[in-house]
């Protein structure tokens, strides 16, 4: 549960987690403790702070949600070693870590991008039997140059450059790359500023990481939605197509005009989406 450093912030509250091998993890609740449960789980270079219409919307107000800083990422911490992020187990239990500390019993799981592998990691390491179900959101479900958009090939190189000024223009142009609507100006200079702290050996570990028996783990999901925004440059619709394919039980929703992030560019409709998806899976 919750340690004496808990502290509140405006309608989150902020905790610390220590990590299995000796990081600490920047995390946030928001919403009333008996709502029900969702894990926010955010993308490369990303922040808890990308789901700011999720947290800061009506759906805090129903439901009790968790996201955090994925280690590497936003206040979380940033070792500049490869080897803290190279290793799937330590992404799956960094996951289970935040869980357990905000005492999450059996939350929906909400997996963006990069955060879809992550949240595969979790389900491969540590089950699905305490997991009412997942909502895969423009999620990276398979390592594969095939399935991945033109726009992640483009810029898995420049965002782990030595040379600064490429990274720079990396940053810039990966988060143009997510909207099909350019975002609020006041919303991207925040994002520049998270994806900018995020170090090289991050985008260098991820291209290491690998996706076996994931494809188990997806067919084996009883609760499974696939969103995906059919102006995507990240990952090809082929991706979630084919998990529909492994799972007959899953559904997809495709967001006509979004791109990467349907959340932010759809934030009424995805809310009340995942708001449905997750009643008809806790009320069971």
């Amino acid at each position: 549960m919750l340690d004496a450093t808990t502290r509140a912030t405006f309608t989150a509250w902020t905790f610390r987690v220590e990590t299995s091998d000796g990081l600490t993890l920047s995390a946030a609740l928001h919403g009333p403790e008996d709502g029900q449960e969702i894990v926010l789980v955010h993308g490369l270079g990303q922040s808890w702070l990308s789901w700011n219409r999720q947290t800061g919307g009506t759906l805090a107000e129903t439901h009790r949600i968790l996201s955090y800083d994925l280690r590497g990422h936003g206040d979380s911490s940033r070792p500049d070693e490869t080897g803290r992020y190279s290793d799937p187990q330590r992404w799956a239990d960094d996951l289970k870590a935040v869980i357990d500390a905000a005492g999450f019993r059996r939350p929906v799981i909400v997996g963006w991008s990069f955060g879809g592998l992550i949240t595969g990691y979790f389900l491969r390491h540590h089950g699905a039997a305490h997991v009412a179900g997942v909502n895969l959101v423009g999620a990276v479900t398979r390592l594969d140059p095939a399935l991945l958009g033109i726009a992640a090939l483009h810029h898995a190189g420049p965002l782990g450059s030595e040379d600064l000024a490429e990274r720079v223009k990396a940053y810039a142009s990966f988060l143009k790359s997510c909207f099909a609507t350019p975002p609020d100006p006041a919303d991207l200079e925040q994002m520049l500023v998270y994806n900018g702290m995020v170090p090289r050996a991050v985008q260098k570990a991820v291209v290491m990481l690998e996706s076996e028996g994931l494809d188990t783990v997806w067919a084996q999901l009883p609760e499974l939605l696939l969103s995906w925004g059919d102006e995507e440059q990240h990952t090809r619709y082929e991706m979630s197509r084919r998990v529909m394919d492994l799972n007959p039980r899953a559904r997809m929703s495709v967001y006509v005009g979004a791109g990467h992030a349907p959340f932010y560019e759809r934030p009424a409709r995805f809310n009340r989406e995942l708001a449905e998806f997750t009643a008809g899976r806790t009320a069971r």
